[in-house]
C-alpha cells in the first residue's frame, strides 16, 4: 500500500511539475458545464451495457437475477473501485451479490473473470481498429503505436483464452495435479470450473453477443472521455481517444498505483507527446474524466447504505 501510494503521488508530482499548470487550471476552469453532464451520462449508460452484459452471462449459467438488481451492485462495486486503494473491492461486492443466487461462490466469480476477459479482449479490438485507422490517416510519424502490435496482443490473448471455451475437459486435465495439495476442496473446484465452462460452451450465441457488449462498453468510454474533452474545448481526434483510453485502462490493471492514478496520467502525457499536444492537456482530460467517475460512483454508496441489513440480492422466483 505505501509503495502505491508512493507511485502515484509521485507520478502525478514529477508530471504537475512538468506541465504548464497556469494553462491546465485555464483549462479546467473553462470547462462547459453541460458536456461535462452529459459526459456523467454517458457513463450511466456505459454501467447499464455492462449490467446487461453480466445479466447475460449468469444467464448462460441459469442464474436467474433482476438487471435492476445487478445495476445496483454493479453501482456499489464501482464505489468501491473508486474510493478503496484496489480495484478488485467491486468485484468482490458483485462476486458476493451473486453466489447466493447462483448457489456457489466459484460460479459467482468465474462469471465475473469470463466478464473481465470479454472486456480486455473487446479493449484491444477497439484499440487495434483505432490505431489502425490513425496509421492509415498519418503514417507511421502520426501513430503513437504502431496497430500491428496492438493485433499481435489481441490475437495471443484470444488463442490463450480459447480453449477455455472450446475443450473445458483440457482444462480440467491441466489442473488436475493441482488436486495434490487439497484432493477433495481443489477436485470439487476444478469439476465447477469445468461445468462452468461447459455451460458456457452450450452458449455460444450468447458468448458473441456479450462479446459486442464488450465493443459495446468500450466504444462509451471512448465517447465519455470525448464528451470531456468537449468540454475541456481540446483538439484531441476520437481515433486518438479510441487508442488511449483502452490502453490507460489495460496499465491501471497493474497493481503499483492507487486506482490508477498516476499511472493513467503518465500514459496520457506520454500519448499527447507523441502526438506533438501539450502534455497538459493530456493530464487534465485524464484527471477531469477521472473525477467525474468518482463523482457518479458516490451514487453507489447511496445505494449501499439504502440496502440496509438485508444486503445480499435475490434470484426471481
Amino acid at each position: 500500500m505505501v509503495l502505491r501510494v508512493v507511485v502515484s503521488v509521485g507520478l502525478l508530482a514529477v508530471l504537475l511539475a512538468r506541465v504548464d499548470r497556469a494553462a491546465l487550471w485555464e483549462s479546467f476552469r473553462e470547462a462547459s458545464i453541460p458536456w461535462l453532464m452529459a459526459a456523467l451520462g454517458i457513463y450511466f449508460a456505459h454501467i447499464v451495457t455492462v449490467a446487461w452484459r453480466w445479466h447475460l452471462l449468469l444467464g448462460a449459467q441459469n442464474v436467474r437475477v433482476r438487471r435492476r438488481t445487478l445495476l445496483s451492485s454493479l453501482l456499489v462495486s464501482y464505489f468501491f473501485n473508486n474510493f478503496l486503494p484496489s480495484n478488485i473491492g467491486g468485484d468482490v461486492i458483485r462476486i458476493r451479490d451473486t453466489a447466493s443466487p447462483a448457489r456457489s461462490r466459484t460460479i459467482a466469480t468465474l462469471v465475473i473473470l469470463a466478464d473481465r476477459v470479454l472486456g480486455v479482449i473487446g479493449l484491444f479490438l477497439v484499440a487495434a481498429i483505432a490505431s489502425t485507422i490513425t496509421f492509415e490517416m498519418r503514417g507511421t510519424a502520426g501513430a503513437p503505436i504502431l496497430p500491428h502490435w496492438l493485433w499481435a496482443l489481441l490475437v495471443v490473448g484470444t488463442v490463450a483464452v480459447a480453449p477455455a471455451v472450446v475443450a473445458p475437459a483440457l482444462m480440467g486435465r491441466l489442473l488436475a495435479p493441482l488436486t495434490r495439495f487439497h484432493p477433495e476442496w481443489v477436485g470439487s473446484q476444478i469439476e465447477t470450473l469445468t461445468a462452468t465452462l461447459h455451460r458456457f460452451r452450450q452458449h455460444p450465441a450468447i458468448l458473441a453477443t456479450c462479446f459486442t457488449g464488450a465493443v459495446l462498453v468500450q466504444t462509451q468510454l471512448v465517447i465519455y472521455y470525448l464528451a470531456v474533452v468537449y468540454a475541456l474545448n481540446l483538439p484531441v481526434a476520437v481515433w486518438d481517444l479510441a487508442v488511449i483510453v483502452p490502453l490507460s485502462l489495460v496499465v491501471q490493471m497493474l497493481p503499483v498505483s492507487v486506482n490508477g492514478f498516476g499511472l493513467r496520467e503518465a500514459t496520457f502525457s506520454l500519448y499527447f507527446s507523441r502526438l506533438g499536444l501539450p502534455v497538459h492537456q493530456g493530464v487534465l482530460i485524464s484527471l477531469v474524466a477521472a473525477g467525474l467517475a468518482m463523482l457518479f460512483s458516490l451514487s453507489g454508496a447511496a445505494v449501499y447504505m439504502a440496502r440496509g441489513p438485508q444486503r445480499q440480492l435475490m434470484a426471481d422466483s
